[in-house]
């Protein structure tokens, strides 16, 4: 039962630490600022979710890290911040053509 405990303890402690992260990245930012800062700001924090990845991934491989769960949940974090950012141009630049094709 203490593994149990200990392997809980571990996973609601990356919890809170991602939601941290996520708060951090995404912010309670009600600040009015320009679309390309914005976007500018969301880029570098999925650039550092990778980078991140990459690190934990590669000290996991070396054995310099032995927590695999948090080696998985940066995986999981980085490739749900580059699926957003694939999304994300696929809408804008499904916009742009509708705009494009427009009869002026």
């Amino acid at each position: 039962m203490s593994q149990i405990g200990s392997i809980t303890n571990k996973v609601l402690s990356n919890h809170k630490q991602i939601i941290e992260r996520t708060n951090n990245t995404l912010g309670n930012d009600n600040s009015t600022g320009n679309f390309s800062a914005k976007m500018e700001k969301a880029l570098d924090s999925v650039a550092d979710a990778q980078k991140i990845a990459a690190d934990t991934t590669r000290n996991f491989e070396l054995g310099l890290e032995n927590d695999l769960t948090k080696v998985m949940i940066n995986q999981q974090i980085s490739s749900l911040g580059f699926q957003l950012t694939l999304n994300t141009r696929n809408k804008v630049l499904s916009a742009y053509k509708d705009i494009m094709s427009m009869p002026v």
